[in-house]
């Protein structure tokens, strides 16, 4: 009763109307009672206290007040009209001013009577004046004077249909009334006095409407609580689905391939390669679907440890695949594969949108054959014509910049036994974060670089050092090394990423001549781009420039040098990951961090980081400290991490570590959810994450 009674279509609610319910479903997906009071606000304002006239000052932010309104009059004409009235209480008057709604606002204000004003007063003259004020009658003065009034995130469409806060706000207020009748509790009783949490029906009401910042924090607990525990039981029940239900080949031969490539390497895996692929080994035995997320610094040797993942599919008579987000990537992946499986004497085939027409038939008739056992590839990979004989692993690097839909068209390329799935991320991640973003998959991690490399040496230099960086750029070039020199994306678009590379063009083709200079920037098509790579991972070209972040895993081991313009502007991740793609040979690479003098306490921080330390896993740590959220939860899709409005797994650390202790104690003791104290949480849970809409079974 309770939940189909809050599915009630917001078309209902009494006030809205059809084409303002459609602007609500389609500018911030509200489409029910229970969609608008899960509508949380972003911040608040205070409004417990009700100000007079004479406390104005010239400093005074927003404001409230009690008093009449009187004398409106309508100045100008047309579009450069405009509304004013007198409002006043004993101690003053002020000015109010309206550039819209001049037969509205009168109406619905008529003058002579009191209100309740809300505001941020300018002064002008030595007199105080409120533009487009918010006007509260005093006999609903309730809604708004006396706690913290939520401010709600609204757009231009909306506020143009009078669907700004305030209204967003009025609605939602219409319904709080409902919440004791409707509103189930979503936790057992057991849990609620363990945690001392607030009960969910007066958690929503205090969240839109709080009385005391006090009152406030607990509601913020409990909701963030719920979103995080709901979403790690998820991921945990997932986990043991997966186990319980979905076969997985039966890798039970290490033969021929896996062995001959362990002989032919010219050096030694690393402790970690090692214990990540007795892991991988472990998984691919127990005739159940592997779903493994490897996690490795740059450099760490990720691929390596997927190339003998594949080997121990072929030596089982099965084929393998990698796919990457692009064609650079994947080009890097196919050249270091081929390399490494020459002296097994293995076909590798490239699949990406700029494959022939030609060489795609003899691929995919190759590949249904199984007479190609190895495919490398882009997003191309999924396409419909693309079918193997049997699948036996699918190895996916960068993973989170494929959609979830494309990556489950993966998994349709077997009719029977799924494909082990292996994840490829070098975006270090701390291992609590990780385990609430990947909680679904088991996690391996490469904690070492191989033996011989040594670490990158990282200085700070301002703008007006450039000379110096110049001259230290000429001695390597003298001998014989190569430089990437990469600049922010500025105002985020591809024009003035250009303009800011032509103007870098200028000054290092000044300094080194053009005949020395290549560059890659986002108004290229990958041909072009592919093309300019090729000059300088041939070596034909010392100086490679680019707007875009160097693709993750492209491979220079003679380019020791990296220069970072404006490094304040980038993000600790990302600079951490360019600073990987050199350091990938045996001689001293080095990375040169530019920024201007005066630059903020954050970027300061940052680079200091990067000064400081070469461990990926210590820089997401810091990372997350200075930015709390930052942009470690891109790295998984949005779309794989639902119902989260409130909480944020990085920045709500000791709630996530609360709400993983109990979501993994509960389905290792009722992974059904079948005891009564559990039923309240399996019903919320099936509400949440309907079992037939989740894309959790396909990773």
């Amino acid at each position: 009763m309770a939940i189909d009674y809050l599915n009630t279509s917001l078309i209902h609610l009494p006030s809205l109307g059809e084409k303002k319910a459609q602007l609500l479903s389609s500018e911030v997906d509200i489409e029910t009672y229970r969609d608008l009071l899960y509508y949380f606000p972003f911040r608040y304002i205070d409004r417990t206290q009700v100000f007079k006239v004479r406390d104005l000052t010239p400093y005074t932010d927003e404001i409230q007040l009690k008093g009449i309104i009187r004398d409106y009059q309508l100045e100008g004409v047309g579009k450069k009209s405009r509304l004013r009235a007198i409002f006043e209480d004993e101690t003053g008057s002020v000015e109010l001013i309206w550039f819209a709604g001049a037969v509205y606002i009168p109406r619905s204000y008529p003058p002579g009577k009191e209100y309740i004003l809300f505001g941020k007063p300018s002064i002008y003259n030595n007199s105080y004046s409120f533009t487009h004020p918010e006007v509260t009658p005093l006999a609903l003065a309730s809604q708004v004077v006396g706690h913290l009034m939520g401010v709600y995130h609204t757009t231009g469409k909306m506020k143009r249909s009078f669907l700004d806060s305030r209204n967003v706000r009025k609605l939602i207020f219409s319904l709080l009334p409902i919440v004791d009748s409707y509103v189930e509790e979503t936790l057992p009783e057991s849990m609620l006095i363990a945690l001392h949490l607030m009960p969910l029906a007066q958690a929503l009401k205090i969240v839109h409407a709080p009385s005391d910042l006090s009152l406030l924090n607990q509601a913020v607990y409990r909701l963030k609580f719920d979103e995080l525990f709901f979403l790690r039981l998820s991921l945990e029940k997932t986990k043991l689905e997966r186990k319980q239900k979905y076969q997985g080949y039966r890798f039970s031969d290490v033969g021929l391939h896996f062995n001959t490539l362990y002989e032919s390497l010219p050096y030694d895996l690393t402790k970690a390669q090692k214990r990540v692929l007795k892991e991988i080994r472990t998984d691919t035995l127990k005739g159940i679907q592997m779903n493994r997320l490897l996690q490795g610094d740059v450099g760490s040797g990720k691929t390596v440890v997927a190339a003998f993942a594949m080997m121990l599919a072929l030596d089982n008579g099965l084929q393998a695949c990698i796919m990457a987000p692009t064609e650079i990537l994947a080009n890097q992946h196919y050249s270091t594969l081929k390399e490494l499986f020459e002296p097994l004497e293995l076909p590798v085939a490239l699949w990406t949108g700029s494959t022939k027409k030609s060489e795609r038939e003899e691929i995919k008739e190759a590949i249904m054959k199984g007479e190609l056992n190895i495919l490398v590839g882009t997003h191309a990979l999924l396409e419909e014509g693309v079918t193997f004989k049997e699948l036996g692993i699918a190895i996916i690097d960068e993973q989170h910049r494929f959609g979830v839909a494309q990556r489950a068209k993966l998994w349709k390329k077997n009719d029977t036994i799924l494909p082990h799935i292996l994840i490829m991320s070098a975006t270090p991640i701390p291992r609590t974060l990780a385990m609430t973003l990947y909680g679904d998959l088991d996690i391996s991690i490469i904690d070492e670089l191989p033996p011989g490399r040594k670490p990158i040496k990282t200085a700070l230099f301002t703008n007006d050092q450039q000379e110096k960086v110049y001259r230290f750029i000429s001695e390597k070039i003298t001998e014989g090394r190569q430089v990437y020199v990469v600049y922010p994306m500025i105002e985020g678009t591809e024009e003035s990423d250009f303009k800011n590379l032509e103007t870098g063009y200028k000054q290092f083709a000044n300094r080194f001549g053009s005949n020395n200079i290549t560059y890659v920037h986002g108004k290229l098509n990958a041909k072009e781009k592919q093309e300019k790579m090729d000059l300088f991972i041939g070596g034909k070209v010392p100086i490679l420039l680019s707007t875009t972040v160097i693709e993750v895993g492209v491979n220079v081991p003679n380019a020791t040098v990296m220069v970072i313009e404006n490094a304040n502007r980038f993000g600790l991740a990302q600079l951490h990951q360019l600073r990987g793609r050199v350091g990938r040979g045996a001689d001293q690479s080095y990375c040169l961090l530019i920024a201007p003098q005066e630059i903020s306490y954050t970027a300061k921080k940052r680079l200091q980081v990067m000064t400081q330390t070469t461990d990926g896993f210590v820089i997401a740590e810091e990372d997350m400290k200075l930015r709390g959220e930052g942009d470690l939860e891109g790295t998984r899709q949005s779309g794989d991490l639902p119902g989260l409005n409130l909480a944020s797994p990085s920045r709500d650390m000791a709630i996530l570590r609360t709400a993983s202790y109990y979501a993994e104690a509960i389905v290792a003791k009722d992974p059904n959810l079948e005891t009564p104290e559990n039923s309240l949480i399996k019903k919320e849970i099936n509400r949440l994450y309907p079992p037939e809409a989740s894309w959790g079974k396909i990773s």
